[in-house]
């Protein structure tokens, strides 16, 4: 019983991740570095796994006796894996539209300022591993502003995105707000007049 306990694995977690053309990773203990043309992310993760390289694969295994840790962490690790090596190689993007009279965002020294209807002009810090961009749209006569959030980091980006979303969602009648590119907003028919 206790042999069949141990060889339990993760239906995911023990597929490989294939290392692409261009990306390299190194190993060492629980610390996974992976360098690729979009830049470098490194990663320590949990000792209830082993993380191995066997030429262009990825696998990781429970640690023997982990119990149900192993199977559970295998497969997060993995899925981690799997986004490291995707971000090094080809980088992640995030776009959010700025909807709304007035609304403006502006990028300098690692910070953006966002002008979104709301009595002061909220702030808000980007990491050094983020790149910032902000982009004009016109759509049908209408001006906004789109911030293209990139990176590495996948959990990251989607993070500092949430953040920026946060400080003015979009509101349900007009759509107003700070939405992600692409985002549907359920509108609401608002009070007719008789």
């Amino acid at each position: 019983m206790s042999e069949a306990t141990q060889m339990k694995q993760s239906r995911n977690g023990k597929k490989p991740v294939v290392i692409p053309d261009g990306v390299q990773v190194s190993i060492d203990g629980t610390t996974v570095k992976v360098k690729g043309p979009k830049g470098e992310i490194e990663r320590t993760f949990r000792e209830f796994v082993t993380i191995s390289k066997d030429g262009s694969d990825l696998t990781v295994t429970p640690v023997e006796n982990a119990g149900k840790k192993g199977p559970q962490f295998q497969g997060l690790t993995r899925a981690l894996l799997a986004s490291m090596v995707e971000g090094a190689k080809e980088g992640y993007t995030r776009s959010l539209d700025f909807r709304g009279v007035g609304y403006r965002a502006a990028f300098s020294d690692g910070q953006l300022t966002m002008t979104v209807g709301l009595s002061h002009q909220p702030v808000i810090d980007i990491p050094d591993q983020i790149k910032v961009r902000i982009e004009q749209m016109d759509q049908g006569g209408m001006k906004y502003p789109r911030v293209h959030l990139d990176s590495v980091d996948k959990e990251l980006v989607g993070q500092i995105a949430a953040r920026i979303r946060s400080v003015r969602p979009p509101e349900p009648y007009k759509g107003k707000g700070v939405r992600y590119t692409g985002e549907r907003i359920r509108e609401k028919a608002g009070k007719s007049g008789k």
